[in-house]
């Protein structure tokens, strides 16, 4: 009795020692499987900061020489553009109002010529022309005022603005690092000087 009892606890013990294992060998593969998707994970985590850390540390390198020269030049530009567009609408005197006429064109031309050797540079740089906040703000005080009161607020502007540009056009044509731009700096320092001086005239009537 005994020896039929234990012919059938056997294979019963067998199937439930392979169930275990099983079950053992399943729990098993189920931690590899949460081990290996919680690698891939970190892995993806830590290449993203990696992307993110790039990115950062582009957007915090500074600009090289050319590139700020050009972003000021373009932003001086823009900005002269502007407010003598104002000036058309603005201002009281005839004097004024031609002489922001010679800004629009005088402008518009330094802003081809200093895009064209700006993409002639290696590498190739593109100028910013965003305006500044303090140009912004320039621009906000001088859209309040009209008649002689404009005229006065714009041209001591023009002065200033124009002394900047001249020091910025002299420096760069003397030391700038990109042949294209450096060459297209000595040629308009010569115009802004003549800006220069007619702004001076007109500032001081």
């Amino acid at each position: 009795m005994i020896a039929t009892a234990l012919r059938y606890l056997t294979p019963l013990a067998l199937v439930t020692s392979l169930a275990a294992c099983g079950h053992k060998d399943a729990t098993t593969t189920d931690t590899n499987a949460t081990t290996t998707t919680t690698t891939d994970d970190s892995g993806m985590a830590n290449a993203g900061m990696a992307d993110t850390n790039m990115a950062n540390a582009t957007a915090m390198a500074p600009a090289t020489p050319a590139q700020a020269f050009a972003d000021k030049a373009a932003k001086s530009d823009a900005f002269e553009i502007a407010a003598a567009k104002l000036a058309e609408t603005n201002a009281a005197s005839a004097g004024v109002k031609d002489f922001a006429r010679k800004m629009i064109k005088a402008h518009s031309d330094s802003t081809a010529k200093i895009k064209l050797a700006a993409s002639s540079a290696a590498p190739a740089i593109t100028p910013d022309a965003t305006l500044t906040d303090d140009q912004k703000g320039k621009l906000d005080d001088l859209g309040k005022l009209k008649g002689a009161d404009f005229d006065k607020a714009y041209m001591t502007g023009q002065v200033a603005a124009h002394e900047e540009a001249l020091a910025a056009m002299k420096d760069y044509a003397a030391t700038g690092d990109a042949p294209s731009l450096k060459k297209a700096a000595g040629e308009i320092a010569p115009v802004v000087e003549q800006h220069l001086t007619m702004a001076r005239a007109l500032a001081s009537k």
